[in-house]
């Protein structure tokens, strides 16, 4: 698999229009311009997902990343890469779709 690194700084959102972030801050030895390389290790949240079904309320509130076969690591997690695969949940935890990388600024490769 190959793809951009994703660190700190990328834009991500959910299939609805949330955004999604880092609930734990990416940290670590390795960066990319001075933003910490994300890893499938953090804790990911969505704020402000509008999805609704027949009416109620159903947001996405997380997303879970699914380690990639890259084989690279930072601190013995995977790292995660613009084509990374991941779903968003609800709070019921039913997926919602995958998230959407809206930018990642950095332009580091890996295959």
């Amino acid at each position: 698999m190959s793809g951009s690194l994703l660190d700190a700084g990328a834009v991500i959102g959910c299939p609805h229009g949330g955004r999604v972030t880092a609930a734990t801050t990416p940290t670590g030895g390795v960066r990319i311009g001075g933003a910490a390389v994300a890893t499938a290790r953090h804790a990911y949240v969505v704020v402000g997902c509008p999805h609704t079904l027949d009416g109620v309320p159903t947001p996405c509130v997380t997303v879970r990343w699914t380690a990639d076969g890259s084989g690279i690591t930072v601190d013995g997690a995977p790292v995660l890469l613009d084509t990374s695969a991941a779903l968003c949940f609800s709070a019921a935890l039913v997926p919602q779709g995958p998230p959407v990388v809206l930018a990642a600024p950095r332009k580091v490769t890996a295959r």
